[in-house]
This record gives structure tokens, C-alpha cells and sequence, in this order.
């Protein structure tokens, strides 16, 4: 196993942004995007880092980068070291769990899809028989496919939450055109990437999208179809209403939920056998999408 990677630095390189995991850099005409082992739940960073996380987090989004980049452009340039010039002094860290993307300027909200019922989506759908306000068929269990998927933005805030909008609210702030925009081209890439992932063994249950503008052209961002940014199931093991056995961070939240914890102080330390089992869930997640094993 790798020694865990919780925050990067690169001296003579800026240092622009340090997320919940990604550290980026601005390297004047591109980004510089380092996907570190850092995990969060709950909008907690925990104390407690994941090995090899972010490497699957980098070379998962290339893979995705690439499959789907016929439905809309996206800010990927490379991520092999080779390419990286004045960087090479810092191939050691970067290797495997970096890229280099093109700047773009981000739209502040985020593309959420929803293929089947599950999360607060389930929470909403038992409270009131909906989904992000639209009403769902009777008698769905937690897990249940969608007769379609939906598409559920959320407005992207500085501090705190994002905040769960309707498309109206989105077409009202953003203008329908791109609304429409938005709203198409993210069900495009969750159905292809879906459609693809169930022929590997794993569903695709939801997932978000980040979009932004390069040269006036909207181009897709961030990362893509990862275990931290969506909801993967095991194909074999699903039973809707009963077993959803998850290859993403769901295992960390549901620990942090049994624990105790209030969700509003520091979180714990995680266990070394949590710590371990989510590894092994993102290495399998990598490998079952790709075919491959990843190289640590």
C-alpha cells in the first residue's frame, strides 16, 4: 500500500485552491489538478486520509475523460508525467493522481443525475412521494430504478451545503438555453456511462456533473463518474429494499453514521479495517470499470 497523500506541496508552483480533496495549481495557460487521499463525508474533511483514493480518483476521470468525450468537450489535457516540463521535480507525488486541464470558467451549480432512488432522494420520495419536486411512481423501494432519469441541479455555495434547486430555478438564473443545455448533456453522459458500467457488473446509481466555459465553448470539468462524485453498486449483490452493496464513500458515511458521531463537531479517526475495506472498494471500482488494475 501507498503512503497516504493528505495535501501536496509544491514550491515555485501556485498553489491557487486546496478542496475537500483536490489541490490545484494555477500553471498560467492550465490547471494543475492533484487529487490527494484526503476523504469527506457529511462536509467534513476527515482526519483519517484513504490510500491510493486519490490516484483512483484521477485515472477514473481519464478513463471517463476519454470514453465520453463524443457527447461535449471536457478540460482534460494529460496526465502523463511526461508531459509535464517543469514538473518533473515533483513526479513522485504527482504520478497517478494528477492531470493537467484546461481553465476554465466554472458555472456555479452542480448536474446531478438520478437513475434509481436512493440517498435524500429516497428521503424525500417516503416524506412526500416525490424526487426534487417531482412526483415518483407509488410504491418504489430504496434502490429502485427510475422509469427515467432524472436530473436534480444544485446551486454550488462557498460555505456550507449546496442547495438543492428545481430545473425552474435553475432556467430562471441561468437562462433556459443553458438550462437545457445543462440538463441534456448530463442525462446523455449518465445514460452512456450507465449503459457501459452495467456491462462491467456495476450500476451507476446517480451521480454529478460540473460544467464550465473555455473559450466561450461549454465544456464539461472537475471529475467524472468517480466513486467520491457518484453512487456505484455491485450488480451481483443488488437487491433493491434490501442490500445495496456500494464500491463508493457510502461505507464511510454509514460507519460515521453507526458510530455516534454528531455531524456537527470534529468527526473520528477511522478504524484501520474501515480504512482498508474503502480502499479496496475504490481499487475494485477502478478495476471492474476498466478492465485493469490500477497502477499504484
Amino acid at each position: 500500500m501507498s503512503k497516504a497523500v493528505t495535501e501536496t506541496n509544491l514550491p515555485g508552483i501556485n498553489l491557487i485552491h486546496r478542496g475537500k480533496v483536490r489541490d490545484t495549481y494555477d500553471l498560467g495557460d492550465s490547471l494543475l489538478m492533484v487529487a490527494t487521499d484526503r476523504i469527506s463525508a457529511f462536509d467534513w474533511v476527515l482526519p483519517t486520509p484513504i490510500p491510493d483514493k486519490g490516484k483512483v480518483l484521477s485515472q477514473i476521470s481519464v478513463f471517463w475523460f476519454e470514453k465520453l468525450a463524443d457527447i461535449v468537450p471536457n478540460h482534460f489535457i494529460t496526465d502523463d508525467i511526461n508531459n509535464y516540463s517543469h514538473l518533473l521535480p515533483y513526479s513522485d507525488v504527482l504520478r497517478g493522481r494528477s492531470m493537467i486541464v484546461k481553465k476554465a470558467n466554472r458555472i456555479d451549480y452542480e448536474c446531478v443525475v438520478r437513475g434509481y432512488i436512493t440517498g435524500s432522494g429516497w428521503a424525500e420520495y417516503k416524506k412526500q412521494g416525490t424526487v426534487a419536486g417531482k412526483p415518483m411512481p407509488e410504491g418504489l423501494r430504496d434502490g429502485d430504478k427510475l422509469p427515467e432519469p432524472i436530473f436534480t441541479p444544485a446551486r454550488k455555495n462557498e460555505e456550507g451545503h449546496d442547495e438543492n434547486i428545481t430545473y425552474e430555478i435553475l432556467e430562471s438564473e441561468v437562462g433556459s438555453d443553458l438550462a437545457s443545455q445543462l440538463r441534456d448533456i448530463s442525462i446523455q453522459l449518465y445514460q452512456d456511462g450507465r449503459d457501459y458500467a452495467e456491462t462491467r457488473g456495476v450500476i451507476i446509481a446517480d451521480t454529478k456533473f460540473e460544467f464550465g466555459f473555455v473559450d466561450g465553448q461549454l465544456t464539461l470539468i472537475d471529475e467524472l463518474l468517480t466513486p467520491d462524485s457518484s453512487r456505484f453498486w455491485l450488480e451481483s449483490e443488488y437487491r433493491p429494499g434490501e442490500s445495496l452493496p456500494s464500491l463508493d464513500k457510502q461505507y464511510v458515511r454509514d460507519w460515521l453514521t453507526q458510530s455516534g458521531w454528531d455531524k456537527n463537531s470534529q468527526p473520528p479517526e477511522l478504524p484501520d479495517e474501515v480504512v482498508e475495506a474503502t480502499r479496496q472498494r475504490y481499487l475494485e471500482a477502478y478495476r471492474m470499470l476498466t478492465g485493469k488494475e490500477l497502477e499504484l
